[in-house]
């Protein structure tokens, strides 16, 4: 199968991600929302999949967006301008969650919302753990995209944490899965945030939007 991307747009791709990215807000409640000045790619997955580490990898940056090993720490949106070219939103986790009930109800309503009904949004990019694979929790949000038209697509995390022949397991696994989604991409791309594999292709495909 051919790349999707060529070398010279893999490296324009590196080289724009040194460009600026700012913190702009969090949000808890969905009139809290900015308004839809520039198109928009969100990160999604279960708590402690690797979310923030990825945002914090693809930019270089150690404290652009906190993380933590403790499950659901991320608890509201939170938005960054791109070079005023693109937000990207850091959602909460979904499944597990250190919180009271009452609290991770009210995060999956505004997440689940949020994902349906916001005009500018481009993608998704659904991490999944690469030792874990695609969960009940994960089959969820991909069944919500798939009714709402939300184009997503599979981001495997952690692979530096897996042998060779495991990885191989859980891609092939997980290509036979998004046959069935109808908004979900067939390119998976596999990542360390880590190891800084794989991140190039994560920032050509959300370049692709500028």
């Amino acid at each position: 199968m051919a790349e999707k991307f060529n070398a010279q747009e893999i490296t324009n791709a590196v080289t724009q991600f040194t460009r600026p990215i700012t913190f702009m807000l969090s949000v808890a409640r969905l009139e809290q929302l900015p308004e839809a000045e520039f198109d928009e790619v969100a990160f999604a997955g279960r708590s402690n999949v690797g979310k923030s580490s990825m945002i914090n990898a693809l930019f270089n940056q150690k404290r652009l967006t906190k993380t933590s090993s403790t499950p659901g720490r991320t608890q509201q949106l939170n938005f960054f301008n791109f070079d005023n070219k693109l937000y990207l939103v850091d959602l909460p986790g979904y499944g597990y969650a250190e919180a009271p009930e009452k609290l991770v109800k009210q995060w999956q309503n505004t997440l689940k919302t949020y994902l349906r009904g916001r005009p500018n949004l481009r993608r998704v990019f659904v991490l999944i753990d690469s030792r874990r694979g695609i969960k009940k929790e994960d089959l969820e949000i991909m069944k919500m995209l798939d009714e709402a038209a939300v184009s997503y697509q599979i981001i495997l995390t952690k692979i530096d944490k897996i042998s060779a022949a495991e990885l191989q397991k859980t891609l092939a696994a997980t290509a036979e899965e998004i046959k069935k989604h109808a908004a979900a991409l067939p390119d998976i791309i596999a990542t360390s945030s880590e190891k800084k594999i794989g991140l190039e292709l994560v920032k050509a495909e959300i370049c692709s939007f500028f």
